[in-house]
């Protein structure tokens, strides 16, 4: 019930009301009056009106602080429960004790698994023993202002060498000065180094974009092309091959498949192979019946399944170029299971083709159905936002060349042929023919008003799983393609791009500075604190780069520190991937397919009410009963061993060697440090508990 205000009922309602709304249902909504004409001629005013016409402000402000101060004690609980939600969410992780050592595949070297972790450890307990010795130094009268400390103090400091402590510190100061100091300013000015010039890199593919977007540049197919397809059945429509791959994904398969037999496209002029490598038989089955399906319902569709599974997704794409009415087509479009074209997908990409007779490859954006789903999806959407919007669009647009993103894409078949098509060599297949093709002269065009909708990993094991996948390929292909690089016919300027700026800058240099320098170097300058290293390299260069990093999504822009943060947090990840890649360890060649979660997006939705096609299954029904039979039972079988979430020990690790080094310089007074130091073992700590991707209750 709302209360009474006779003051405010005393009187006509003059000027502006305001409404205010209380959130708490037990208050209603009422009106406070705004300032009258008669509040502003106070000269005309006589002293008692204006004495209440104060008194009635005093109590209208009196009234907003406490609205004021209402919402904020709701935001205040909304904090607490949050905080209760987190500690219960970390108590579920520890009592389950399961972490990423327990999904260790069979493809990978646990020796060499651990062999990282074991390094970070040995970081860990170095840091925490050097912690306790500089607190009891501290309170013993050691007091240094880091960086500033020169030797003349360790020699003529006031308080001498009293006792044996001070004796053994004195030592260690000079050893860090003397010895440890020098080699960890060196490494830092080295990673320093290649900051800037990563910086740099990433600051001129944004002025590229810039420049794209100011001229309006885009690729854009013959008019007659255009024409063409306009003119019906008698126009431009080569026969184009629509592949699509894959394995044990049957939360997805249903809208791919419809989504490309749905093309805006001839049915003589197209054939769709479905590409399916699953090694679970009800998966196999409902995949079959799918392609039935659309079968009846006319469409030119093929399901094709391999005996002999090798090679992973090359293998499968190799295997399915290898059949006879292949020779037929001149374009091949590739989908991945999770990703759902447009119907006129084919309509805006293989003109590009025509008359462009050195053209190759026609790749398109993506764009994510589940990119607010969670933290992690929306800040994996502002990494490929920007991947795609500045990276391949400015290297698609000056240089004719990008990295083939695997999916979403159109290829010449020719292309494909005399670049010696599909290899089995690395888990980076389509990077790899991409290069290959390059070296051969043909170009890349990237279209970015074109998007083709799919799924981003829900979870941090999918993701980080994915993310080691494309970061230790590269540097397979790297070791594999530097010859052929070198030997190459074309110009020295290709070749610097492909060596020092595609492999070596992006997906070498990236994730060993970034890792080197906020996870290890940082750190360390705590307890060495003789090393410098500047705040603006630790804050101010780090959050421009983010600035124009999350550019391309504005919408994102509130979560520009969690995006820093996470980055610095992945680099783990990425740096032991490159690692591995680069070394060939027992993990580089691991294969594992990104869980699907099967979300459609709205246009599918609307696309299931609005047509219902009928299907014609004559004597299907009783095999597609048990087959959903089959599921449940599976389904049933499976609710013991449901998903879960997992500790992960490297990222536990780092948040503890970080939040130790926060604490060391809180001895020295180092602010900006000491922020980045506190909110990056945050990160890590999070990440590390499993907190930040899909949670399982």
């Amino acid at each position: 019930m709302a209360p009474s205000f006779d003051l405010w009922a005393k009187g006509s309602h003059k000027g502006t009301p305001v409404v205010v709304k209380m959130e708490n249902p037990n208050w209603s909504m009422f009106e406070l009056e705004g300032p009258s004409e008669d509040d502003f001629l106070i000269g005309n005013t006589p002293t008692g009106s204006r004495e209440k016409a104060r008194g009635k402000n005093a109590k209208q402000l009196t009234w907003v602080l406490l609205l004021k101060a209402h919402r904020a004690a709701g935001c205040l609980t909304s904090l607490g429960s949050a905080f209760v939600s987190l500690g219960s969410a970390v108590r579920r992780r520890v009592t389950s004790g399961r972490t990423d050592a327990d999904s260790t595949s069979s493809n990978e070297n646990k020796t060499v698994k651990t062999r990282f972790y074991n390094c970070i450890k040995v970081f860990l307990w170095l840091s925490l023993l050097l912690l306790g010795f500089e607190i009891a130094a501290y309170f013993k009268g050691w007091h240094f202002d880091a960086p500033k400390l020169q030797l003349q103090y360790v020699f003529t400091s006031p308080y001498g060498v009293r006792d044996v402590f001070d004796w053994v510190y004195t030592r260690w100061v000079l050893i860090r000065v003397e010895y440890l100091a020098p080699p960890l300013q060196f490494l830092s000015n080295f990673c320093i180094v290649l900051f800037l010039i990563q910086s740099l890199d990433r600051l001129i593919l944004c002025l590229g974009c810039f420049w794209i977007r100011l001229k309006k540049i885009k690729p854009i197919p013959k008019q007659d092309a255009v024409a063409d397809l306009e003119s019906g059945e008698n126009g431009f429509f080569p026969m184009v091959l629509v592949q699509i791959p894959m394995c044990n994904e049957k939360e997805v398969y249903q809208q791919s498949i419809g989504a490309v037999c749905n093309l805006d496209w001839p049915k003589s002029k197209i054939l769709i192979q479905i590409l399916d490598d699953s090694d679970d038989p009800t998966t196999q089955l409902l995949i079959k019946e799918e392609v039935h399906k659309w079968q009846q319902e006319g469409a030119n569709i093929v399901y094709r399944h391999r005996i002999i599974r090798d090679g992973y997704k090359a293998g499968n794409l190799k295997s399915a170029m290898g059949c006879s009415y292949v020779k037929d087509c001149e374009f091949v479009a590739i989908f991945d299971a999770d990703f759902q074209p447009t119907p006129d997908f084919l309509k805006r990409t293989v003109p590009h083709f025509k008359d462009n007779e050195d053209v190759g490859l026609v790749q398109a954006r993506w764009s994510f159905v589940n990119k607010d789903e969670n933290l992690l999806t929306r800040l994996q959407n502002i990494n490929l936002a920007f991947h795609f919007e500045v990276e391949q669009q400015v290297n698609g647009i000056f240089l004719n060349f990008f990295g083939f993103n695997g999916t979403a894409g159109v290829w010449r078949i020719k292309a494909l042929e005399e670049s010696g098509g599909w290899l089995e060599r690395t888990t980076v297949e389509d990077m790899d023919i991409a290069v290959r093709a390059h070296l051969k002269g043909w170009k890349f065009v990237f279209l970015n008003d074109v998007e083709c909708q799919c799924e981003v990993p829900e979870s941090y094991e999918a993701y980080r799983k994915q993310q080691h996948r494309w970061h230790s390929g590269p540097m397979q292909l790297f070791r594999l393609c530097l010859p052929d690089i070198i030997r190459a016919k074309i110009s020295v300027w290709k070749k610097f791009n492909l060596i020092f700026l595609f492999f070596l800058l992006r997906k070498l240099i990236l994730p060993f500075y970034s890792f080197t320098l906020f996870c290890i170097i940082l750190p360390m300058t705590m307890f060495v604190p003789e090393a410098e290293l500047p705040a603006w390299v630790v804050c101010y260069i780090p959050a421009t780069m983010s600035f124009l990093n999350i550019l391309p999504a504005p919408k994102s822009f509130p979560f520009i520190v969690p995006y820093l943060l996470f980055e610095n947090t992945m680099s783990v990840t990425k740096f032991n991937a490159m690692i591995s890649g680069l070394f060939q360890l027992g993990s580089a060649y691991e294969w594992v397919v990104t869980k699907k979660s099967g979300r459609s997006s709205e246009g599918d939705l609307v696309s299931l009410v609005e047509k219902k096609p009928k299907h014609h299954r004559i004597g299907s029904e009783p095999n597609l009963e048990e087959m959903k039979a089959d599921l449940q039972q599976e389904q049933e079988q499976k609710a013991r061993k449901k998903k879960h979430n997992r500790i992960y020990t490297k990222e536990l690790s780092l948040a503890f060697l970080l939040l130790t080094a926060s604490a060391r310089s809180l001895l020295s007074a180092q602010g900006i440090h000491f922020y980045f130091l506190l909110f990056q073992g945050i990160s890590f700590l999070l990440v590390g508990l499993d907190l930040i991707g899909e949670q399982v209750l």
